[in-house]
């Protein structure tokens, strides 16, 4: 399954090659929520927790995150991802990306995701 009609590329300053590829990448998660538009299923950080999981399985409790609607709640979420998980893999969102993911602003999360895979590639790659 892939993601409908892909967010408008000059946003995320990805091409639709390396968009399809982060989308197929994601397909191929076991996600405990159906993917029906990334910039929304992402945007309140628990998707991005089980990602994260999926491949440093040992460093995340999904428990901490909680599905939200609210900006706040999202915000949270990621930013608790950002100090608590990311920092031990070596990795980081900026706060702006933090805000335009809570904020739905399409190509957002692509680039984040992006950035992850290439982070996870090179662990593997060690």
């Amino acid at each position: 399954m892939s993601f409908g009609g892909a967010p408008l590329q000059n946003l995320s300053g990805l091409d639709e090659e390396e968009l399809q590829r982060i989308y197929t990448w994601v397909d191929d998660i076991p996600l405990t929520r159906p993917k029906r538009n990334i910039t929304r299923d992402f945007s309140d950080g628990v998707m991005m927790a089980e990602v994260v999981k999926h491949f440093f399985p040992k460093i995340v409790d999904l428990h901490n995150y909680s599905p939200a609607n609210s900006v706040q709640q999202k915000t949270y979420n990621w930013q608790t991802l950002n100090q608590k998980i990311f920092r031990r893999v070596n990795f980081s969102v900026t706060q702006q990306d933090i805000d335009d993911i809570v904020t739905c602003v399409p190509g957002a999360v692509e680039r984040v995701l992006k950035q992850f895979e290439a982070k996870v590639a090179k662990y593997r790659a060690k």
